[in-house]
């Protein structure tokens, strides 16, 4: 059997269809296995066990990325394709490439085309309702007879990626130092960023008062920010990934190194829920709702405002859902999630209380 799996578009919807996927994997046993996966997400599967082949789409031009790659499918004569992605383009580049079973919501015009059709969940209006995404995509894999797939996302690192974050580490002078990792970037757009100045006290507070080293995560558009954020936190155990050759993959090999994760709501976030690592995400415009992952060491902080979650990706207000989210408030909800997975007397000589991390999923 040749099965092709589209991957979502964006870094952590890609996480979360880990569990489905892995559970694919599992059910075909010996079956080949294609993803098809954007050039800039690569890196987010890159070392799992997976895939034994990936087609990458040639651009985003409509005829030569659908016709390289439904010419690559039919090559590959793939039985059955599963689309995690929504769009009609990839049920169009499925049906073109001869996939003899396409799995996929009925949505965007592109029933006639999938084999297997499941039905998104609306309301009585039509409307998409707010539900996990990652609940959409295990119950992908359910129609071709897996068993349930669960919560459990995974990503994995290269020795490479490894080998880097270790340097970095070690010429921090970090090595047995508890490190809490900021990600203050947000490819969604401006609307989920949470102020530099923001960003800056908290790091500062965090080395200050909690005696930890704070890196700044980054990707490559998002260099200045960081830069801006260590040059604002005026503190020498305050550094960033500005001046390294970013990865996805050193990316995630600093979030399994790391203490605790501090993010936006963004893709790394979910790095840190694979990995196992306790993470604290800001939400601002977003609802929480769609990218619940069911991780018992997250902690989400949402401003209640009459105007959100608006779900925008730039504000036409004054973004008082990110703005009045304290660094005071994030301080405290990110001791507790170190509290609470540190042993009592590592809580004690810190001064943290270690409560349950439930009490702060309310948000503020």
């Amino acid at each position: 059997m040749n099965a092709a799996i589209f991957l979502p578009n964006w870094v952590g919807d890609v996480v979360m269809a880990t569990p489905a996927i892995a559970a694919l994997r599992k059910h075909f046993g010996q079956a080949r296995f294609l993803g098809v996966v954007r050039p800039n997400l690569v890196g987010v599967i890159e070392g799992s066990p997976w895939f034994d082949e990936l087609i990458l789409p040639r651009g985003r031009d409509w005829t030569q990325g659908v016709a390289s790659v439904a010419s690559q499918l039919r090559r590959a004569r793939i039985d059955t394709a599963v689309l995690f992605t929504n769009s009609f383009r990839s049920a169009f580049t499925a049906f073109l490439g001869g996939c003899s079973r396409i799995v996929g919501y009925a949505r965007d015009k592109r029933s006639w085309m999938l084999t297997d059709r499941l039905r998104p969940l609306r309301d009585e209006s039509g409307r998409f309702l707010v539900a996990p995404v990652i609940d959409a995509y295990n119950t992908l894999a359910l129609p071709l007879g897996t068993a349930d797939p669960g919560y459990r996302m995974q990503v994995f690192t290269t020795p490479g990626d490894e080998t880097r974050a270790q340097e970095f580490w070690t010429r921090h002078g970090w090595d047995g130092q508890r490190v809490v990792l900021l990600n203050p970037g947000a490819a969604y757009g401006a609307a989920k960023h949470w102020p530099t100045e923001h960003w800056a006290e908290l790091a500062r507070r965090l080395v200050n008062e909690c005696d930890f080293k704070a890196l700044v995560l980054c990707g490559p558009q998002e260099r200045t920010l960081a830069r801006q954020i260590v040059a604002a936190a005026r503190h020498p155990s305050v550094a960033s990934l500005a001046d390294e050759e970013v990865s996805l993959g050193l990316t995630k090999a600093c979030v399994r190194r790391g203490d605790l994760l501090v993010t936006t709501d963004s893709g790394p976030r979910h790095f840190a829920a694979a990995l196992g690592r306790p993470v604290v995400t800001l939400f601002g415009p977003t609802h929480i709702g769609w990218t619940e992952t069911y991780h018992p060491l997250a902690v989400h902080l949402q401003e209640q405002v009459d105007c959100g979650p608006c779900q925008l990706r730039t504000c036409p207000l004054d973004h008082r859902c990110m703005t009045q989210l304290s660094p005071a408030t994030v301080l405290r909800a990110a001791s507790a999630a170190l509290a609470a997975i540190s042993s009592s007397s590592s809580s004690a000589s810190r001064g943290l209380r270690p409560l349950p991390l439930r009490e702060w999923r309310r948000g503020a």
